[in-house]
């Protein structure tokens, strides 16, 4: 049952018992179980717009996180009986471990159209109240996902040292290697993904996780070589304590944001965060590089958005001449300019744009000129979705050596470089 009266009724194949969150649709084709286990999903409703999900079963090597952070689950063709080597049980088996409410034969092309027509919303799931008039009334109580810290539910409650040998032997037949620990880095954790923390190892990075909250003075205690901050679920304003910890970062240290990282670097520089109608979720988005001119398939997940205009007034003698900023949130006037546009943020100098999204233009990142810091609205880990993106984890560690053109990589060289 949708807030505005809209209802799609299913059989459960999950737990039993009622859901409630924002709904939201993935388009993925594959890697549902990245997808569900993703922290960045807490107080969601996921519907799957691939028809058929849980053919491969469940490999728990694959999980991004131990317990299942979303809300609960919308597919059209639930399998039970999995056919994959690596399957360790079927997905509706783990579904109801897990106590995730989940419901099978929807019209999952329906839903996604409403959603897309009407934006996301609250939403209820039930195996126990069938009635829609008692489910309409009750789902007009569910919060809203804006104004909740979210953050705080997922993220670690005390710091510690990443290990990646277990989890490099679940992929040793496929992946070389990972690179000797050079740099040590502090991992902020608002929901951060083990593909994100096994990537930062791969390339090189002794990782130290912490909680969100922790104070900038805690981290330079750890004399760091570098932060990085994570991905994670939902509104970035009430982050605040990250974002305030990572004002007090930059310019110290380099630092690194994904997803909610993008979004806690540019609160930090003083942006405006806006939700999205209906968010970018899914593994086949194209954002254009705008310092390569090469295009990225990219996985996504976010429903919230940095204002560009908001960080700063453009600087035409960087910027091809132009001294205003586009119209609304729709960047990709500058990609049809071929220009990468320089804002002069009043705290930390200026400030380039370096991604947009290519469907909707909206950001995609960032780097900061006069200090060492740059960020991604997307997800480069490939957890799920393509490789494309993998190059960013080697940035950082150019960035952290102080090369200049840390971003000047040859995507196709580096997302073959680890291959076996």
């Amino acid at each position: 049952m949708l807030e505005d009266g809209s209802y799609f009724p299913g059989l459960s194949c999950g737990a039993a018992g009622e859901a409630v969150g924002e709904i939201c649709f993935n388009t993925s084709m594959v890697g549902y179980l990245e997808v569900i286990s993703d922290p960045s999903y807490a107080g969601q409703i996921v519907t799957m717009t691939y028809p058929q999900i849980g053919n491969y079963g469940v490999a728990l090597n694959d999980l991004q996180c131990d317990k299942l952070a979303l809300s609960g689950l919308v597919v059209r063709d639930i399998c039970a009986m999995p056919s994959n080597f690596r399957s360790d049980m079927p997905l509706p088996e783990f579904l109801a471990e897990q106590g995730v409410v989940a419901i099978t034969d929807v019209d999952t092309r329906a839903l996604t159209r409403h959603i897309r027509d009407h934006g996301a919303q609250r939403a209820l799931i039930s195996s126990v109240d069938l009635d829609p008039v008692s489910l309409y009334a009750r789902v007009q109580a569910v919060p809203e996902l804006i104004g909740k810290n979210l953050a705080a539910t997922v993220s670690v409650d005390a710091p510690y040292l990443y290990d990646v040998a277990p989890v490099a032997q679940a992929y040793d037949a496929w992946l070389k290697p990972a690179a000797k620990p050079q740099h040590k880095v502090i991992a902020y954790d608002c929901g951060i993904k083990r593909g994100i923390l096994m990537n930062l190892a791969r390339a090189g990075c002794a990782v130290i996780v912490v909680p969100w909250n922790t104070p900038a003075a805690d981290v330079l205690a750890w004399d760091p070589d570098a932060i990085f901050l994570s991905n994670g679920p939902g509104d970035p304003e009430p982050v605040r304590e990250t974002f305030e910890a990572v004002r007090a970062l930059l310019g110290k240290l380099p630092v690194f944001g994904i997803c909610m990282g993008h979004q806690m670097l540019s609160l930090a520089a003083g942006a405006v965060v806006e939700k999205l109608s209906f968010g970018h979720h899914g593994a086949n988005q194209p954002v254009m590089n705008l310092l390569t001119r090469t295009v990225e398939v990219t996985a996504q997940n976010h429903g919230f958005s940095v204002r560009f205009d908001s960080l700063g007034p453009v600087l035409p003698e960087f910027s091809g001449g132009v001294g205003e900023h586009t119209e609304g949130s729709d960047l990709r006037p500058w990609v049809e300019r071929g220009l990468t546009p320089v804002v002069m943020n009043p705290q930390f100098g200026r400030i380039q744009l370096t991604h947009v999204n290519l469907n909707d233009g909206t950001i995609e990142g960032l780097r900061f000129l006069d200090i060492p810091a740059f960020s991604v609205q997307y997800h480069p880990e490939a957890s799920p979705g393509p490789t494309d993106s993998h190059y960013l984890f080697t940035a950082f560690t150019r960035l952290i050596e102080g090369r200049q053109n840390y971003l000047d990589i040859d995507i196709s060289a580096d997302r073959l470089r680890e291959w076996r």
